[in-house]
Parts: structure tokens; C-alpha cells; sequence
């Protein structure tokens, strides 16, 4: 603002300044609470390759979710539009391509090349401590999410391919205090988030404190306990932790995993991060999906990913490298024989706006 020193108007230039300053944090306070709309989203695409295994016709991946297709190829375009009110508000979260087609998986009921819908909530504030949310929400269990902006690694866990990815009902969320939080739900079975088909239903819990949540899932006679959180082991370094149970009743399966998330920031641009997981099934989880099974049914696979991640503005830069190591031989080699590790590298490039 330009300065003006002619003493002769002191008195009244400081009084019209004291009355904008006024003027100024009010208008502040009325921002503040003003109802906002908001556009946001990522675009993702990646290159990815075999190193100890074919490519193009006979390519083969490891058996997690997204990021296993061949070449250059397309991840989603993830559009949001949400509304905040100051006690109620909406998401709208919309999905286009490979990677969004995999996320919903589950409910393809009214497109014949699937639904585009990966949330879908209002939700009510109804005080400083409690909030409803009511509709489709991605899930509260697990490290990595659906968003490829939003997890270090591109490529996904086993632990997160093989539990939940999306739920529809009502869950409460309450803040206890003292970093403390708690939730609970009702809601469809696992992953069918247009509908409920079935006339049974789920119920989630969980437990927070600190950065450190414990969660609860109960559907269709399937119950998974799981730990997520991590720690700042100094201001650069920071280790995440994941580990699940998921038992089937009536002899129908189960999972256990563990999965460590050590990361270093190098610079202010630049990150590095290592995934290391173990994880098994039993009794033909799955069908063993992607790691096999024995003739018991039993399977495991001990998987290590190094990534870096690079930004430029509001782009990210994701150069991988992937060991996959299975009990039985559930890949083939570059001579098509059965074995039983896979080395794979990838590079994603992921826009966010």
C-alpha cells in the first residue's frame, strides 16, 4: 500500500485504517465459514516391464491389484467435487480407466464396462466430536488407498489387493480427545457399493490414537482385524506399518500379512522408499489368485518394491523396481518354464490438480 506521511491527516488516516482492519477480520470470519465447492482430481499413466519373465503376448504380473499391464499404459482419471458446508457437505468421486475399473470391481450393475463411481457420501457434522457419513466411502482398513497420489508406491500390496476397497452404508466417526478417535458402521458386504443383492450386512470399528488406527470388519461370515500407522524416526525419516488377519468361518480361507513402509526424503523434491511385505493365504484363499497354492491350499509370497519419488510442481515422478517371491512356482520365466520369483520395473507419472 502506498505510504503516506503528511502528519495533517494522522488522526483520520489511522482512524479509516483501524476501520479496515475491522472490516478485514470480519470479512475473514465470513469466509471462514462460507460454504465452499471444490475440483479436484489426478491423472495417472506408466510404463512397466518384465525382466526375468516375458512381455507383450505372454506377459504375466505379480498377483496384486493395478499397475500390471504391459508397455506404455493408462492408470485413471480420479475427478472429485466436493462441497463443505459448515455442518453439511458431499463428495463426488468419480473414476475413469484400467486402474478405476479394478477399484470397483464389485459393481458393474448398471454399465456394461462397469461403474465410474469410487465415492459417492454426503455426510453431517452434528458436532465438534461426531460425524455421519452416508453413502459409498473407500475403505477405513489397510496402508495404501485406490489413489495412486496418495500412496508412495505405485504398484499396491498384497494386503491391499486382497482386503476391501470400497463400502457403502452409514459410519459415525467421533473424536475422543486427547488424539484419541473412534468409528463404527453398518453397512453392505464388502465391495458391493451400488447395491446390497444379498439382504446381509457388514460392521466396521475402529480405534485411532495418534496416527495409529486398529480396525475391525465383519462380512458375510469373514472377520479382519487390521493395525495400520507409522512413526517419524527423525525429521527425514519416516517408517510406515501394515499388518492383517482375515479368517473365513466354516473352513472358507484366510490371510495374514505384515508389510513395512521406510521412507527418506533426500530433498525438498525427492523421496525414497522401500516396501517390504510378507504375506500368505490358507485353504485356497482366492482361489490362490496370483501366488498359487499347494495341495493343501496353503500359499505365500515375500515381495520387496523400491520407488523413488520425484516433484515437479504438481507432477510426480515414480521410477520401480519389483521382487516377487513366491512358495510355489506362480510365475514362468523368459524360456515360459514354472518358477517362482518375478522382477519387474515400472515408471508412473501422476498429475494432481
Amino acid at each position: 500500500m502506498k505510504t503516506i506521511i503528511n502528519t495533517k491527516y494522522i488522526k483520520n488516516l489511522a482512524f479509516t485504517a483501524l476501520a479496515l482492519v475491522s472490516l478485514t477480520v470480519f470479512a475473514q470470519e465470513e469466509e471462514e465459514v462460507k460454504p465452499k465447492f471444490e475440483f479436484s482430481g489426478t491423472v495417472d499413466a506408466y510404463y512397466r516391464t518384465n525382466l526375468t519373465a516375458p512381455n507383450g503376448e505372454d506377459a504375466i504380473a505379480p498377483g496384486s491389484s493395478f499397475a500390471n499391464l504391459d508397455g506404455f499404459a493408462l492408470g485413471m482419471a480420479n475427478v472429485i467435487a466436493a462441497y463443505e458446508g459448515e455442518k453439511v457437505g458431499f463428495v463426488a468421486d468419480l473414476v475413469f480407466g484400467p486402474r478405476g475399473t479394478d477399484a470397483i470391481f464389485a459393481s458393474p450393475q448398471y454399465s456394461a464396462t462397469g461403474d465410474i463411481v469410487n465415492q459417492l457420501y454426503v455426510y453431517w457434522n452434528v458436532s465438534d466430536a461426531v460425524t455421519l457419513t452416508f453413502g459409498n466411502f473407500n475403505t477405513f482398513l489397510g496402508y495404501e488407498v485406490i489413489s495412486p497420489a496418495a500412496n508412495f508406491n505405485y504398484s499396491t500390496s498384497y494386503l491391499f489387493s486382497y482386503g476391501p476397497f470400497s463400502h457403502t452404508g452409514l459410519k459415525a466417526d467421533f473424536d475422543l480427545g486427547n488424539e484419541w478417535s473412534a468409528m463404527l458402521a453398518v453397512m453392505n458386504p464388502t465391495d458391493l457399493t451400488e447395491l446390497n443383492g444379498t439382504g446381509d450386512y457388514a460392521v466396521g470399528a475402529q480405534l485411532g490414537y495418534s496416527g495409529q488406527f486398529l480396525n475391525f470388519l465383519y462380512s458375510q461370515g469373514g472377520f479382519e482385524i487390521d493395525y495400520t500407522g507409522g512413526f517419524d524416526l527423525s525429521e527425514d525419516f519416516f517408517l510406515g506399518i501394515n499388518a492383517a488377519h482375515f479368517s473365513q468361518e466354516d473352513d472358507g480361507g484366510s490371510f495374514t500379512g505384515a508389510a513395512l513402509y521406510p521412507q527418506y526424503t533426500t530433498s525438498e523434491n525427492f523421496t525414497i522408499g522401500l516396501r517390504g511385505e510378507y504375506f500368505m493365504t490358507g485353504d485356497a484363499f482366492g482361489n490362490g489368485a496370483g501366488i498359487g497354492s499347494d495341495a493343501d491350499g496353503d500359499a505365500s509370497v515375500f515381495a520387496v518394491t523400491l520407488t523413488g519419488s520425484a516433484t515437479i510442481g504438481d507432477l510426480i515422478l515414480k521410477p520401480e523396481i519389483r521382487l516377487d517371491s513366491t512358495s510355489e512356482d506362480a510365475f514362468i520365466d523368459n524360456d515360459l518354464e514354472a518358477t517362482g520369483s518375478l522382477a519387474s520395473v515400472l515408471f508412473a507419472a501422476i498429475y494432481s490438480f
